[in-house]
């Protein structure tokens, strides 16, 4: 028996969505994952990320991002409690159409090789592992501002 809604992912959803990536395995945050640069990437993206509902509360999450050109999907995350009940497929369904909604044609999402359970999911759901890329992240300066933030 199914017991979610899937919605779009609220800025008021970020507190619940912290507290689950934080007790999900394999799911991994970053100095990236703060209240107010989550919140920032939910406007920079409109509509392209989700969460799933279960009786008021939040049980799963997709974070999902694009450059213009190809999306990103990060924290796909489903609580231990519902898994197996099609919310994490739902979740991937809708933020893959709403990027087509975009003209993306192709997404990416990122999962640590250790995440053996994220890695059978998106393996099971038709997604291509790909082993012939490598993943460079460089931390930039702390000081650095966004670009279109005026100075303090």
């Amino acid at each position: 028996m199914t017991c979610f809604e899937i919605r779009e992912f609220a800025g008021d959803d970020i507190d619940a969505a912290l507290q689950l990536w934080r007790r999900t395995e394999g799911i991994g945050l970053t100095d990236a994952d703060q209240p107010d640069q989550l919140r920032e990437f939910l406007t920079r993206n409109p509509g392209l990320s989700r969460v799933a509902v279960c009786g008021g509360e939040l049980v799963g999450t997709i974070l999902c991002g694009t450059d213009g050109r190809r999306g990103y999907i990060h924290h796909l995350a489903v609580a231990v409690e519902s898994r197996r009940q099609g919310a994490g497929r739902a979740l991937l369904s809708e933020t893959l159409a709403a990027l087509r909604r975009f003209g993306i044609v192709k997404c990416h999402a990122f999962v640590f090789r250790s995440n053996r359970s994220g890695g059978f999911f998106w393996e099971r759901s038709g997604w291509q592992r790909r082993d012939d890329l490598h993943v460079f992240s460089r931390v930039l300066d702390s000081g650095a501002q966004p670009v279109g933030r005026e100075l303090a």
